[in-house]
């Protein structure tokens, strides 16, 4: 039976990178974008409750449209959850998870590159916390790309690939001894673009999504 994923993005570049690494799945893919909370996050009156709540009531939302999954692409709404999502009767699955295996089966230093300042604390302390739970021993540093995230968020999508792989290349240069990954789902197609020039693989969701989505809930090709 054809199974249905509730996506749950900030911003509709993404959907595409989804379509794209489940392709090859007889799956229905049923999209959900609020960028409002990523808009907002530097505001005075911002805190950690607002995006909680809010991220809460859209996922019981989107559990109510007949999904058999949920699917959280986005860090910064999967950084600032609470454990409430522990409650659903259907799955919920963070973006990172995936990421966070493959970063986890690599012993050796590893450079986990992110455009969202806002993601950087929250996701390497629950990569921290994932791999503590795994027992394993990683060796993996955040680096951000300055002046890289607004470029997306104004809808210049060219000009943000073209921007984080050039920078995802000076990184290969300055550290070619480490393993390289990106934190965020729309850095795919950077990654893919450098991959691509440089034949060095960089680890990204794409790459890991699929598989693990397809164990999870055991999807079908088509």
């Amino acid at each position: 039976m054809k199974k249905r994923i509730g996506c749950f993005h900030a911003h509709h570049s993404n959907i595409e990178h989804i379509q794209k690494a489940l392709s090859l799945y007889d799956v229905e893919l049923v999209h959900f974008v609020d960028p409002g909370l990523d808009r907002i996050k530097a505001d005075r009156d911002y805190n950690a409750t607002i995006i909680q709540k809010k991220v809460n009531d859209t996922l019981a939302w989107i559990s109510r449209c007949h999904v058999d999954a949920i699917l959280i692409t986005c860090t910064f709404f999967t950084a600032n959850m609470s454990d409430k999502d522990a409650s659903y009767s259907i799955p919920i699955i963070k973006i990172d998870v995936p990421l966070f295996y493959a970063i986890c089966e690599n012993e050796h230093p590893q450079i986990l590159t992110f455009t969202n300042p806002h993601t950087v604390q929250g996701t390497m302390e629950q990569l921290k916390s994932f791999a503590d739970r795994q027992n394993k021993s990683i060796h993996v540093k955040p680096y951000l790309l300055e002046n890289t995230f607004e470029l997306i968020m104004q809808n210049r999508k060219e000009e943000y690939t073209e921007r984080v792989a050039s920078k995802l290349k000076q990184i290969i240069d300055e550290h070619p001894d480490k393993r390289i990954c990106t934190a965020q789902l729309s850095m795919v197609s950077a990654a893919e673009k450098t991959y691509t020039e440089t034949g060095i693989q960089i680890g990204n969701h794409s790459k890991s999504l699929a598989d693990y989505l397809e164990r999870t809930l055991r999807l079908h090709c088509k």
